[in-house]
């Protein structure tokens, strides 16, 4: 299975949160290969930036490497997806998010359970 995670997911990863569930952690071990959006490193220096998260940026790019995972580029073809997409969701990161996964595809492991809504290829944390 390829995986995409999800920022939070991403974030808990590095942080061996045990808000990371076994399943999930079972998950990301067994994939095939594990992928971070670029886009969720956006959102976590935009919260970073307003104070909502306090993350450095520099260090989750690192971690992507560092995890033996891989940066998924936001493209345009990505972007144009979202445009397809049910409103289910307003946050425009998880939007981009699920139009990613389902035009490479890739199972999006996330522990929104709104974003279920979108496809069979999102996993519940």
């Amino acid at each position: 299975m390829r995986l995409l995670l999800d920022t939070q997911i991403y974030l808990w990863y590095l942080a061996d949160s045990r808000k990371l569930s076994k399943r999930a952690r079972g998950e990301i071990a067994g994939a095939v290969e594990v992928f971070v959006s670029a886009a969720s490193i956006w959102e976590a220096a935009i919260k970073a930036g307003i104070g909502k998260l306090n993350v450095v940026a520099g260090d989750l790019v690192a971690g992507i490497r560092a995890s033996g995972f891989s940066e998924l580029p936001v493209s345009a073809l990505h972007v144009a997806r979202v445009t397809g997409l049910p409103h289910h969701h307003r946050d425009p990161f998880d939007r981009l998010l699920v139009a990613q996964a389902m035009y490479e595809p890739l199972h999006l492991l996330t522990a929104d359970v709104v974003l279920k809504q979108y496809s069979d290829l999102v996993l519940l944390n």
